[in-house]
């Protein structure tokens, strides 16, 4: 019979990828004893199979297509891409999918690490089940913090699991580059790996649902992203479904909607995320197993003043820098209660996640790239606001047309024009991915239209375009 061990804990940490482990990094620095519980690699999907593989894979693509841009370069870099090298660099990105680094980590911030299969069994209590069966009863005195994240969600189209579909995961870790490719979906994992697979030498063919790409985005991100593709070889079609799919012969048969049969080699599926909550016990506490999870500010979940969510799992941000930014706020949250302390959870408090509903940035690794934070101008709107927006071709910057020969590129800024600040900033071109910061700070900072023509972009600078979107607001 195996003997179960009982150990006793501050916090409890279920889930050990960025999420996990700044939670723990927080708490451990406010000096509560944590224990952190994981089942696959320490690091989690954006280490192993999400952010590092996909833009490790990203990089190469597009440094070939700025240097083709450049006069006097550009014939140098015509060829193809060095395919075995580019999935080399992304194996040494992964650490070739192993996590002694992350555990080093941990170690040396004092976390304890359990390996294995961890469920809540109760108020405050986690079970972990071991690698060898054993039983391992962790007791919170404080917290647990479930940080489980998200993974692939497939449609429910016949015998799909009997052909083997992509998901992310094996689109970001494939070890040979398939000679045709289907991608279903057309958001962020769709357009990134469409644009990867097609760079390394795949026919891709992107069937997409919706009327266009990046949906999240305003629509002139989508449509430039679209044309790139198509122009690269890439055959994308919109407003088409997947009905049927089958494996014949090693090869994958999709059938659309409209009646059309499209042959491959690989699929992808990147049709959205579900909740990594179905099997960590959520039904001890009267919850739903699967569900995402509904949380304060602070990122405790309603109904349970023990129990905070963090990261995917509360459905708020699905972006690995967000859950990262949600975990030093749970972190500091549970140490003030553990603590007694003042919490300060008023909008853009130390303890209030607020940047999850009004500044929220992201970057789109495609060629070209598309970044934005805050609200689209159609949310913007139906949000409430009375707002204007102000848009900027990026060719008219002069650091445009210096970065590259023909640069393509659109500038969206959404101005409050009740409060004179700025509600949302969209920005697409090569190399406007550095440049989403500054937007994060104009947003989340709520500076005022007036303050930010003080704040003067270095010439000749791709940034100029601030100086544009101003003087168009002016003018407008």
């Amino acid at each position: 019979m195996t003997e179960t061990e009982t150990n006793t804990y501050d916090v409890v940490v279920l889930g050990a990828g960025p999420v996990g482990e700044n939670v723990a990094d927080r708490t451990r620095a406010a000096g509560l004893t944590t224990a952190v519980v994981e089942n696959e690699l320490v690091g989690g999907e954006c280490s192993y199979w999400a952010c590092m593989p996909s833009k490790a894979l990203l990089r190469p693509v597009i440094a070939r297509a700025d240097a083709r841009r450049v006069p006097g370069l550009s014939q140098s870099v015509q060829g193809p891409l060095d395919a075995a090298a580019v999935l080399a660099h992304r194996d040494y990105y992964t650490s070739h999918w192993k996590d002694d680094g992350q555990v080093g980590w941990l170690d040396s911030i004092g976390a304890d690490l359990h390996r294995g299969h961890g469920r809540l069994t109760g108020p405050r209590t986690v079970t972990v089940t071991g690698p060898d069966g054993g039983e391992t009863v962790l007791t919170a005195r404080h917290a647990v913090a479930v940080c489980t994240g998200s993974r692939a969600a497939l449609p429910g189209l016949p015998g799909l699991d009997e052909i083997r579909p992509w998901t992310s995961r094996e689109a970001t870790s494939a070890k040979t580059v398939p000679g045709r490719l289907i991608v279903v979906g057309g958001g962020v994992v769709a357009t990134e790996m469409a644009t990867v697979w097609q760079a390394l030498g795949s026919k891709v063919t992107l069937l997409v649902r919706g009327k266009g790409l990046l949906a999240r985005m305003e629509p002139f991100a989508g449509e430039l992203v679209a044309e790139a593709l198509t122009e690269a070889g890439a055959d994308v079609r919109t407003g088409t479904s997947v009905e049927s799919v089958t494996r014949e012969n090693g090869t994958v048969v999709a059938v659309t909607d409209k009646g059309d049969r499209v042959e491959a080699d690989e699929i992808l599926f990147a049709t959205g995320r579900a909740a990594r909550t179905d099997d960590i016990g959520l039904e001890t506490i009267g919850l739903e197993p699967g569900s995402w999870l509904d949380v304060d500010d602070s990122l405790r979940v309603t109904g349970h003043d023990w129990l905070y969510a963090v990261g995917d799992v509360n459905q708020r941000a699905l972006l690995t820098h967000q859950g990262k930014y949600q975990a030093r706020i749970a972190g500091a949250a549970i140490a003030a209660r553990a603590t007694g302390e003042t919490l300060l959870a008023q909008p853009w408090g130390a303890h209030a996640a607020t940047a999850d509903h009004a500044a929220v940035p992201q970057v789109v690794f495609t060629d070209p790239e598309a970044a934005a934070v805050g609200l689209s101008l159609a949310e913007a709107e139906q949000a409430g606001h009375r707002v204007k927006a102000v848009d900027v071709d990026l060719s008219s910057v002069a650091g445009a047309g210096l970065y590259a020969d023909g640069y393509k590129g659109r500038a969206r800024m959404v101005v409050d024009v009740e409060d004179e600040i700025l509600r949302g900033v969209t920005l697409v071109g090569p190399g406007v991915g550095e440049l989403i910061h500054s937007a994060t700070i104009a947003v989340a900072g709520q500076v005022p239209v007036s303050r930010l023509w003080h704040a003067v972009p270095s010439y000749p600078t791709i940034s100029e375009v601030w100086l544009r979107l101003l003087e168009s607001y002016r003018d407008s």
